[in-house]
């Protein structure tokens, strides 16, 4: 009896004695016996192919593409690639000029008519018959064969104006005559027998519009004696002159032209 649990199975127990064989393999392929079957599967195959193929007859192939050799311009797309400004600049084959600024094609007429022209016959009893219609419609308008008309008076007007001014006047020149007076002047009438000359007076206004300065520049017609009276007389009427204001003071010249009254004239006589 076995000391062994009951379930369990039972194992051989080692002995002293000698190892026990293996038991044999099975037969297995041999080198030899691998050989042999390829070999025949070889012959096989050679058999199928001379029993099963056609023998065709043995035709040349036909040449090759031949290279050749062609000039070509700038618009060739691998010259155009030799180009180093050709991402640069524009040109006629950017994506802007072929989708953005492509043109629409304009088509030519068709000038080739295969049918000759057909001329229109003169019809004679048309011949006029326009310009006699507008001749009946555009009548023109009759007047009277007046050969003699009636003469008209004219008068012509005459206008005399005196060479001598009527009352003294003044005048701006220069920067002053840009700047607005505002007040006026009351020139006398000299009595003299000869025309005065101009008095001229050189004057500086102040921004306010006071004047600062006045100065009688040499009169250009002839003086006399007496005259000296004339120019003192421009100078006070300068002083009492009063002008706008202005940014910075100006600097012009004033004018004096003034009228004379003769004294040798006689004396009306009363009928």
């Amino acid at each position: 009896m076995s000391d062994q649990p009951p379930g369990s199975s039972a194992l051989p127990l080692a002995t002293d004695g000698p190892p026990i064989a293996p038991a044999p393999l099975a037969d297995h392929w041999t080198k030899r016996r691998f050989i042999v079957l390829l070999i025949l599967f070889l012959a096989a195959h050679v058999a199928l192919i001379f029993v099963f193929g056609t023998r065709k007859p043995i035709v040349p192939l036909p040449p090759g593409p031949i290279p050749h050799l062609q000039l070509v311009d700038s618009a060739n797309e691998l010259v155009a690639l030799s180009n180093p400004t050709l991402f640069v600049r524009p040109n006629a084959h950017d994506g802007a000029t072929a989708f953005w600024r492509n043109l629409p094609a304009v088509s030519q007429p068709n000038f080739d008519w295969p049918e000759l022209p057909h001329y229109l016959q003169p019809v004679p009893a048309d011949f006029g018959a326009a310009f006699h219609k507008f001749i009946q419609h555009s009548q023109p308008a009759g007047f009277p064969l007046d050969f003699k008309p009636a003469p008209t008076a004219m008068v012509p007007e005459v206008t005399f104006e005196s060479p001598v001014p009527s009352e003294s006047t003044f005048e701006l020149s220069d920067e002053l005559a840009q700047r607005r007076l505002l007040n006026s002047l009351v020139l006398p009438s000299w009595p003299r027998n000869n025309v005065l000359a101009p008095s001229t007076v050189q004057v500086l206004v102040d921004p306010a519009g006071n004047v600062m300065s006045s100065v009688v520049l040499p009169a250009s017609g002839v003086r006399t004696v007496g005259d000296s009276e004339v120019d003192a007389k421009a100078l006070e009427l300068v002083r009492t002159l009063r002008f706008a204001a202005a940014a910075q003071p100006t600097v012009g010249d004033l004018t004096f032209h003034w009228h004379t009254v003769p004294t040798n004239i006689p004396p009306a006589t009363i009928p």
